[in-house]
């Protein structure tokens, strides 16, 4: 068994509903050492973050070179299992998508996001379109001989504010997830779903293991647990704590 392959299922394992992993997601090498030293798990890169750190705006504006590059050499700084946010896999082909699968398998990330949304707008793909990414993400993960997990990340819950969110939101997203499941996605992920009756009613008719991203509307990790959340991401969180930080330590010493 590879190393790679040794973390891949470390990582898979730790999707537990009503146990969740919770990933404090990180930017480089630094912060992942950092967050390893705070007892962290597993290693999960914020796609915003890794951008804005570079001096790029988020929406796959940061060269996929680079964010390959930062990958390589967070995954070198850590012995926990790390996955990347690949956002919308930097191309709207399958085949593109695969072959951006391979990138970050070749840089020893044991899984990704992959979200359904456009880059450019944020407005969603069709179904059909995305589980045609997802399958050749699959295909081109299982040619690696490891299961490289796919956390396929709806944008259904940006479409709207959170207070127009309701039980149809929630069927469409649970009927994608089915799909991107049949597809070979091993995850779902839903940012932007804040309201706990609806993340209960969305991970209990989910065949996929729900991940949930922290925000100033969503419940303690504590009550998501308990409704059935198997992931808790926190986005670009980490990374607007430290800057914050950095500004008011930089104001202090003028």
């Amino acid at each position: 068994m590879t190393d790679q392959t040794r973390k891949a299922e470390q990582f898979r394992g730790l999707h537990v509903p009503g146990k969740p992993l919770i990933l404090f997601n990180i930017w480089d090498a630094g912060s992942a050492q950092a967050v390893a030293s705070g007892g962290a798990k597993a290693i999960a890169t914020s796609s915003w973050s890794v951008a804005n750190s570079s001096g790029f705006g988020d929406g796959e504006l940061l060269p996929l070179r680079l964010a390959i590059d930062n990958l390589r050499r967070t995954v070198d700084a850590t012995d926990l299992p790390v996955t990347v946010d690949l956002e919308s896999g930097y191309g709207d082909l399958p085949e593109v998508v695969a072959e951006t699968i391979g990138l970050a398998i070749d840089a020893k990330a044991v899984g990704c996001n992959l979200e359904d949304s456009f880059p450019a707008n944020g407005k969603m793909r069709e179904t059909a379109d995305q589980v045609a990414r997802i399958r050749r993400a699959r295909q081109a993960a299982d040619a690696a001989n490891f299961r490289f997990f796919i956390n396929a990340r709806t944008d259904i819950f940006f479409q709207r504010p959170p207070e127009h969110h309701d039980d149809g939101m929630v069927v469409e997203a649970i009927e994608r997830a089915r799909a991107y499941a049949d597809a070979g996605a091993d995850g779902i992920f839903a940012p932007g779903l804040a309201d706990i009756s609806l993340i209960a009613g969305f991970a209990e008719a989910s065949l996929l293991p729900l991940n949930i991203m922290i925000s100033d509307a969503t419940p303690p990790v504590a009550v998501l647990a308990q409704h059935g959340v198997a992931r808790v991401s926190y986005g670009p969180r980490p990374y607007l704590i430290a800057m914050k930080a950095l500004e008011a330590a930089a104001r202090a010493a003028q």
